[in-house]
């Protein structure tokens, strides 16, 4: 009788063991569970680190999202997300989980600007001061803006997402785009040269299956300031590139505001080139009197230009800063943007500003205009 009792007793036992480990084993479970969906890691999902430079270490770090694609370049204060301030090393860290979860365009940007003083020095999204990226990102990425080997800033992409570097290589092939058409003048060349190179832009954004670096590579083609501009408007006529760049827009973002803008900046280029000539019964009078008119003010404007060239040798050239002279004397000896850059260890986002500036103060609209004006006095 005994031993049928410590039979039952020992059978008792290994059955609350065995419930007491399987118990464990769910509590272990959802400890873990609970452990991650805890941990900040899963909440903060994006991470975007870099350095600035020794100018930079006490200014503040920005990132900014762009959804306005005409406004890619420049500090514009509605599109900041957040701010930080790098530590003694120049190091700064974005992260958190308030990014769309596809792909956008981003920026980060760093200047030196006081509080006061930016109101009136970012007068339509200017600022000489600040040093820019761009990158295409989404929440989960990791993306490092480090060093490059000539200690330059914010030019190089770091990214676990393969399109955010896209950007800077479009740079790249523009920057060869613009020596390709320095090396020859004519119009020929400017012919030549403009299919070709509209081909190899459209043709890189294409295969990268990403349309918003086909994006990056409209809002150049199509800028109004650009000498490409109207070869865009004849391509336009007779390319369907850009109805297939919508369709792809509408298909992998379709509502992100980039489509909506896309579609009206595209029906209104289309519109402007569509417009037919008017014609009356007496064409031939009007177009006489048209001549007329254009006639006398060409002639109008070469006497202001001739007067305005004369007060220009006849008065003290327009005071230039220590930097925009550097500028000018580069440009004198047929320097490119990103050679000047190089020579003064600047960005070329921040010399075309400088160039901006030192054009206004001449008054001239080209590199052409700047070198005929000098060469000329």
């Amino acid at each position: 009788m005994l031993h049928l009792y410590l039979k039952i007793i020992f059978i008792l036992g290994v059955i609350l063991i065995k419930a007491w480990q399987y118990y464990m084993k769910w509590i272990r479970i959802i400890l873990c569970i609970f452990s991650l969906t805890c941990s900040p890691s899963i909440w903060c999902q994006y991470k975007i680190s870099g350095y600035v430079d020794n100018s930079n270490k006490g200014s503040n770090v920005y990132l900014s999202l762009i959804e306005d694609y005409r406004k890619m370049s420049g500090i514009y204060p509605e599109q900041i997300i957040q701010k930080v301030n790098p530590d003694s090393t120049g190091y700064f860290l974005f992260t958190e989980n308030n990014l769309p979860s596809q792909n956008r365009i981003y920026r980060v940007h760093t200047e030196n600007c006081s509080e006061e003083d930016k109101e009136s020095i970012h007068f339509n999204g200017i600022c000489i001061n600040s040093k820019e990226i761009l990158f295409i990102a989404k929440n989960e990425d990791t993306i490092s803006l480090p060093f490059t080997i000539q200690q330059e800033v914010f030019c190089a992409v770091i990214s676990t997402n393969e399109q955010s570097n896209a950007f800077l290589k479009v740079d790249s092939i523009i920057e060869n785009m613009r020596y390709a058409f320095s090396s020859y003048r004519s119009e020929a060349n400017r012919k030549v040269n403009s299919r070709k190179w509209f081909n190899t832009l459209q043709e890189y954004g294409k295969n990268q299956n990403e349309p918003l670096t086909e994006l990056y590579i409209y809002s150049f083609l199509s800028d109004k300031s650009n000498n490409l501009y109207t070869y865009y408007l004849r391509d336009l006529k007779q390319n369907a590139y850009y109805d297939e760049l919508l369709e792809r827009l509408e298909k992998k973002y379709p509502d992100s505001p980039y489509v909506q803008q896309y579609k009206i900046e595209l029906a209104a280029d289309k519109f402007s080139i569509a417009i037919p000539p008017k014609h009356t019964s007496s064409s031939w009078l009007w177009i006489t009197l048209a001549l007329l008119i254009l006639s006398g003010f060409f002639n109008l404007f070469l006497f202001f230009k001739l007067k305005n060239h004369k007060n220009f040798q006849n008065t003290d050239k327009p005071k230039l800063t220590q930097q925009e002279q550097k500028i000018l004397d580069l440009i004198l000896q047929d320097k490119t943007n990103k050679e000047i850059a190089s020579l003064l260890f600047l960005s070329v986002s921040t010399i075309k500003t400088h160039i901006n500036n030192l054009y206004k103060k001449i008054a001239v609209e080209s590199r052409e205009e700047a070198k005929a004006l000098y060469k000329n006095n």
